[in-house]
């Protein structure tokens, strides 16, 4: 059986989030500990006790998701129960592709980190710098979606960058043509059109300076070629197959589409057929069930859920 492990990408924080597994779990809470030195603050206590404004803040929610999604991952691999379980893929969307390289052996714990910090301040810095917003639209297909963004742009920046799965499109951009879709939306169809919170236009030409910056970052950080586990890209659904095909998946991911949708059902073509959606949040696992409704996924997030994954390999 071929076994795949998704990792969540921002939006999937919670106050809360790791704390009951870094109290049971001593290398869970060793995770957090080295984290907490790289960083340079205490991000531990921001993910366990808030306040959420800061955590939800996008400089401080990607290493805080980055870094829990890994304490999970490491009480997965160290536990006796379940350090059996191998991924032969990995998968993560947007932030969480650099957890999935990190669960692949391709990039180290301190160097993502180090990334993902870089990455959220790049990406605040522009969004600071421009008058950028996303909508989820609910209900349409990428055809009409595309038409709504023509009619709501008005010559401003607006087109769709995450395709979720069936039914569920994110477009992005300036603030007013993201407002403009919102109240078209149900005109095309839609069932609802909910802004995201999030800082920015994320996924478009208003992230390129960060992109600039995570440029050069990248060029400085060491990173492997995928060799027994494979990671599949999220601006193309195909997998990586070197270093300077991640390096460059990695900078263009800013400003381009994130092709959820194509990279599952390129897993499910290729075979998989057990996913584990590791990290906090349930969102991955809700988009899968719209993807193929017939597959299996387990979401790791929480104490809880450990124990119930446990259970099931003793």
């Amino acid at each position: 059986m071929r076994c795949a492990f998704l990792f969540p990408g921002q939006g999937a924080q919670v106050v809360g989030m790791g704390a009951d597994i870094a109290k049971a779990s001593a290398e869970a809470s060793e995770i957090f500990e080295k984290a907490d030195e790289i960083a340079g603050f205490k991000l531990s206590n921001i993910c366990f006790e808030g306040p959420a404004e800061q955590l939800n803040s996008t400089t401080i929610s990607q290493p805080a998701i980055f870094v829990t999604s890994a304490a999970v991952l490491e009480v997965l691999r160290k536990s006796p129960a379940t350090n059996a379980l191998r991924a032969n893929v990995t998968a993560g969307l947007s932030l969480g592709e650099y957890t999935a390289l990190y669960a692949a052996g391709i990039i180290s714990f301190e160097d993502a980190l180090t990334l993902v910090k870089k990455r959220g301040e790049a990406m605040q810095a522009a969004a600071d710098a421009t008058e950028g917003a996303m909508v989820s639209i609910i209900g349409l297909d990428e055809e009409k979606v595309r038409w709504l963004c023509e009619e709501a742009s008005e010559g401003e920046l607006l087109v769709p960058v995450n395709f979720n799965c069936p039914g569920q499109i994110v477009v992005s951009g300036s603030k007013a043509a993201c407002k403009r879709a919102k109240e078209l939306a149900t005109k095309y169809g839609a069932i609802k059109a909910v802004r995201l919170d999030v800082a920015g236009a994320f996924h478009t030409e208003m992230m390129s300076s960060a992109a600039e910056i995570l440029k050069k970052a990248l060029a400085n950080c060491e990173i492997a070629d995928p060799t027994d586990t494979k990671v599949i890209a999220n601006i193309t659904a195909r997998y990586y197959n070197n270093a300077d095909e991640i390096r460059t998946g990695l900078e263009k991911q800013l400003t381009s589409p994130i092709l959820w949708q194509k990279c599952m059902e390129k897993l499910l073509a290729d075979g998989v057929e057990e996913f584990y959606e590791i990290g906090p949040g349930r969102v991955l696992t809700g988009l899968m069930k719209r993807i193929s409704r017939k597959t299996q996924i387990i979401n790791i997030n929480n104490l809880q859920t450990l124990n119930e994954v446990s259970r099931q390999f003793v």
